[in-house]
C-alpha cells in the first residue's frame, strides 16, 4: 500500500523547526538554506504551529510588516492537520484538496513527529505510481 510512511522513507524525514519567538527573518533564512517551504513551530518539544512561505507573503509583505523584527508566533498558522504515517496518498490528496492544506506534519500515534509532507510530495508520489502502473500495463500488453 502507498502510505505516508512509505513516502517519508523515499523522501526522507528531516524535520526543520523554529521557535515561536524567533524572527520571521530567521525562519526565512532557514527555509532558504534547506530549500523548503514550511517550518514546524515548536515550543518545549511540542508542535504549536506551522510557518509557510505563504504566511510570510500574506502576513508580512502584504501588511507592510518587517520580517527582521516580527516574531514567528505573530504570523504562524496554529490550525494544522497532523496526519498519521499509515494514511494513504489518496487520503492525503483528498484532505489537502478539500481543506486547502499544503503541508502535513506526520505524527505517530504516540505523538512522535516523523516528518513533514507537502502537496508537491503527494502529487509527485501519485504521478510516479501511475507511471509504474502504465509501464506494467504496457509491458504486459506487448508480451501478449
Amino acid at each position: 500500500m502507498n502510505t505516508v510512511r512509505h513516502l517519508l522513507e523515499v523522501k526522507g524525514n528531516d524535520i526543520w523547526e523554529i521557535s515561536p519567538n524567533d524572527t520571521v527573518f530567521e525562519a526565512l533564512r532557514l527555509m532558504a538554506e534547506k530549500d523548503i517551504g514550511a517550518l514546524l513551530v515548536m515550543e518545549k518539544g511540542q508542535l504549536i504551529g506551522i510557518l509557510t512561505e505563504r504566511d510570510y507573503a500574506r502576513k508580512i509583505i502584504l501588511k507592510g510588516k518587517a520580517s527582521i523584527s516580527t516574531p514567528v508566533h505573530e504570523i504562524m498558522d496554529t490550525t494544522f492537520f497532523p496526519i498519521h504515517p499509515d494514511q494513504t496518498m489518496e487520503e492525503c490528496m483528498d484532505f489537502m484538496t478539500n481543506h486547502r492544506v499544503r503541508y502535513f506534519p506526520v505524527v505517530e500515534t504516540n505523538g512522535e513527529i516523523l516528518g513533514v509532507i507537502s502537496i508537491g510530495d503527494v502529487v509527485k508520489n501519485i504521478i510516479h505510481r501511475q507511471r509504474e502502473v502504465i509501464k506494467k500495463f504496457d509491458g504486459a500488453s506487448r508480451g501478449h
